[in-house]
């Protein structure tokens, strides 16, 4: 009787500890924590941030967050213009979007919080595969 409730309860907390390992549906803000555009326009490098979320909600290794955040940079520069501006988002990306913050915003937010900097295995690609072809089959949209 003994074995048989350690027997139980083992599995218990060995199923306790188990991680999901199912993508969650994209989802973006546009660019969080920083405005989508300016006062004449709304929205004018939203697009921008939008394609840098869904890197961002896929995750990966620490390189395609680097390449992730360097588009960024150059998405912005290319709209606005702007060195200055475009180095501050890519700074700003870089010191808050790490995978080691639990927030809405981190590398990988697509998967459960713990995941942190590791190329995705072959059952998670297979996973961002089918969900970015429902993405990209829908017209992107910047929120508000």
């Amino acid at each position: 009787m003994k074995l048989k409730f350690t027997l139980i309860l083992f599995i218990v907390l060995l199923s306790a500890c188990s991680k999901s390992t199912a993508l969650k549906p994209f989802k973006t803000d546009g660019c969080s924590l920083f405005p989508d555009g300016d006062l004449t326009d709304r929205n004018r490098w939203c697009d921008c941030c939008v394609r840098h979320d869904i890197a961002y909600w896929q995750g990966g290794t620490e390189q395609q967050r680097l390449a992730a955040d360097k588009a960024l940079k150059a998405c912005v520069l290319k709209k606005t213009g702007n060195e200055t501006f475009a180095e501050m988002m890519y700074k700003g990306v870089r010191a808050g979007g790490s995978s080691v913050f639990p927030n809405w915003y981190r590398w990988g937010y697509g998967w459960d919080y713990g995941e942190g900097d590791k190329a995705l295995t072959q059952e998670q690609q297979q996973q961002v595969s089918e969900a970015l072809k429902a993405i990209k089959s829908k017209t992107l949209t910047c929120p508000g």
